[in-house]
């Protein structure tokens, strides 16, 4: 194994850019694509090679990482992508997709010979920016020292949960998680929008739970987001927050369950966005609780 590897990768967001950036620094090739050519220039200045396509970004990889929107966006830019793509090159793949999604990434894998990681990450923009997300990876355990040096650049922690990228057991154990992360963070916004409703000063709420069990840091930082008018920039968007959202409902639905909180979160998000809330931080939902700008 190459000390050093060349990494193809597609989508350069706020997820994207800054996994880039820690290959970079662990002295490792990356060209960069993305749709929005604009969002991947910058990367210039930190030695990445900026391509003008999914194929020119490909071409020559030992590794190729896709960290886009959604399954639809993989499936697009990986088959824009084949001209280039040398059999046995490692995929993976980050993008936070649906269950039935990762079933046909696993097919394009086979279609040009790749070997397939299911490898989305748990975090958001900091520790993705100072390379301490948890990667959560699908795969053969013969083909892992090839993606090894990969994940640990972008992460801290990497939590290998089957040894079939196909079988989604990566994706499955990811949604879990961000349908809690989720709905802590649609609560948040409604305690905080109750809160100004009724007139309670959300500090006298911190005061009462400061310490016990319901007290929880996640629940204090984005609530600082809001009362700080720090939306902007984006730990992770309310568009994204939404799509992830639906795609939870949809995978409780295609097993039997019914998601009540994941289902009212998703119509919270997308009524955030409608607002003109999309690209700020998914704390952001909090504006969802009122029909115009909340009085101050």
């Amino acid at each position: 194994m190459k000390d050093s590897l060349t990494v193809g990768v597609l989508g350069t967001g706020i997820m994207g850019a800054a996994m880039a950036r820690n290959l970079l620094r662990s002295g490792h090739t990356v060209h960069a694509w993305n749709r929005t050519r604009a969002r991947a220039e910058p990367l210039a200045a930190d030695g990445a090679l900026i391509a003008d396509t999914p194929a020119d970004a490909v071409r020559d990889a030992d590794v190729v990482l896709t960290m886009l929107l959604d399954g639809p966006a993989v499936l697009d830019a990986l088959r824009a992508a084949a001209p280039a793509l040398r059999p046995g090159t490692a995929w993976v793949q980050s993008t936070t997709v649906g269950i039935t999604d990762v079933g046909e990434l696993a097919d394009l894998a086979r279609q040009y010979r790749l070997r397939f990681f299911d490898a989305p990450v748990l975090g958001t923009r900091e520790p993705a920016e100072a390379g301490q997300l948890t990667v959560l990876a699908a795969g053969p355990s013969e083909a892992r020292a090839a993606v090894t040096p990969v994940l640990d650049a972008v992460g801290a922690r990497t939590l290998w949960t089957g040894e079939d990228g196909a079988d989604g057991s990566a994706t499955r154990l990811k949604l879990v998680a961000n349908s809690w992360v989720l709905a802590a963070t649609v609560a948040t916004g409604e305690l905080l929008a109750l809160a100004k409703g009724l007139g309670v000063d959300p500090q006298d709420f911190f005061d009462l739970v400061a310490g016990g069990p319901l007290d929880l840091g996640y629940l204090r930082a984005k609530a600082a987001l809001v009362l700080e008018d720090r939306l902007s920039p984006a730990s992770f968007t309310v568009t994204t927050a939404a799509k992830d959202a639906r795609l939870i409902v949809e995978a409780g639905r295609e097993h039997g369950v019914r998601l009540d909180l994941a289902a009212a979160g998703a119509d919270r998000f997308g009524r955030a966005a409608a607002q003109g809330h999309g690209e700020e931080d998914m704390a952001a939902a909090y504006f969802a609780s009122f029909d115009g700008p909340p009085a101050r």
